[in-house]
């Protein structure tokens, strides 16, 4: 099967640094490679996968919006004259570049991995179309954009051969946040839960750049990290996420926003970390009890981190690999491809 992958331009496919759904799309490119089919990709200059690639547009994730009309031009001329080329057309950007074979007879997967536009999917499912269905990353999700057209949840992954379990981190180990330094990310909760329950807190992740978020981080975060029991360690490659979550006695994720999916969840539980986590967005799908605790209020949170250290690390690896791995993804949605029609 011939399968052709889009992604917006911005950051290279695979990202240098960070850049989930360019991780992802990356990683599905490869997945499917090896499923034997072949792979093309649609995508930023400096792009690479194992098969052939196609630049457009520019990266720069500060667009203006004559740029972004212009890359929409360039992915429809690239999508009429290649039309015909392709078997299955699996779309991570954004939708209206579907638009030139949105009633062609090649069949399409539109994924989004954050809330979606109801408007968007409205209009687009009153134009002529076919072999299209539409995926997101959680029910959650889902939840935002079913209002026409085919609908499945098909959940984020991640290479699990690139993780490694850290069995028994030590009774001392240190609680875990990893992410965006943003207000709805909850760092200031994380902080303190591990004063409350007396443990060092290790803080990973990019300090913001938008004025609110900056100011939040300069004036409630940065002042109470010490170097000691709050210590920052600024945002991290892969090698420093398996050391700093395999080592670390729990991930916490006291999110203030609907999370849409929540890699590090997922990253965290690969490395046999459990997750302690408030239950909002797609928190309730993603963790499970062998792999972490839900909560609903700081003082849970507190009371959660005992337990979440007696889970077994083996079985919370084992489990999440099963539901979450990039094989395992990556069959779900070429098993879309083949019932698309039948659903």
């Amino acid at each position: 099967m011939k399968i052709l992958l889009i992604m917006d331009p911005g950051i290279p496919v695979p990202p240098p640094l960070y850049g989930g759904h360019e991780r992802l799309v990356y990683m599905f490119a490869e997945e499917y490679q090896k499923q034997g089919h072949e792979v093309s990709l649609l995508a930023g200059p400096d792009s690479h996968i194992s098969g052939t690639c196609y630049a457009f547009g520019e990266n720069n994730l500060e667009k203006t919006t004559a740029q972004k009309n212009r890359e929409l031009l360039q992915a429809w001329a690239f999508l009429r004259k290649r039309r015909n080329e392709f078997d299955l057309v699996h779309n991570f950007g954004r939708l209206i570049y579907l638009l030139p074979v949105l009633n062609n007879p090649v069949k399409k997967i539109m994924t989004y991995g954050r809330p979606v536009s109801a408007r968007g999917i409205k209009i687009i499912n009153v134009l002529p179309n076919r072999d299209l269905i539409f995926t997101a990353c959680s029910n959650y999700c889902v939840s935002t954009g079913n209002v026409a057209g085919k609908w499945k949840t098909v959940y984020n992954a991640i290479d699990f051969a690139q993780y490694r379990l850290i069995d028994n981190p030590g009774e001392n180990a240190p609680l875990m946040f990893l992410g965006r330094l943003d207000k709805v990310k909850g760092v200031h909760t994380a902080i303190k839960v591990a004063k409350a329950t007396n443990h060092q807190l290790i803080i990973a992740g990019n300090i913001p750049h938008t004025a609110d978020n900056l100011e939040y981080f300069k004036t409630e975060i940065e002042p109470l990290i010490d170097g000691k029991q709050i210590k920052y360690v600024g945002a991290l490659n892969d090698a420093g996420k398996n050391d700093y979550l395999g080592n670390a006695k729990a991930l916490l994720f006291p999110i203030e926003w609907d999370e849409p999916f929540g890699m590090v969840m997922v990253e965290a539980m690969a490395c046999g970390t459990p997750v302690v986590a408030f239950s909002r967005g797609s928190v309730p799908e993603v963790v499970t009890g062998q792999t972490g605790i839900k909560v609903n209020t700081f003082e849970e949170m507190v009371a959660a981190i005992k337990p979440a250290a007696g889970i077994d690390r083996k079985l919370c690896r084992e489990t999440a690999k099963q539901r979450f791995d990039c094989p395992v993804i990556a069959k779900q949605y070429l098993q879309l491809f083949s019932t698309a029609n039948k659903n």
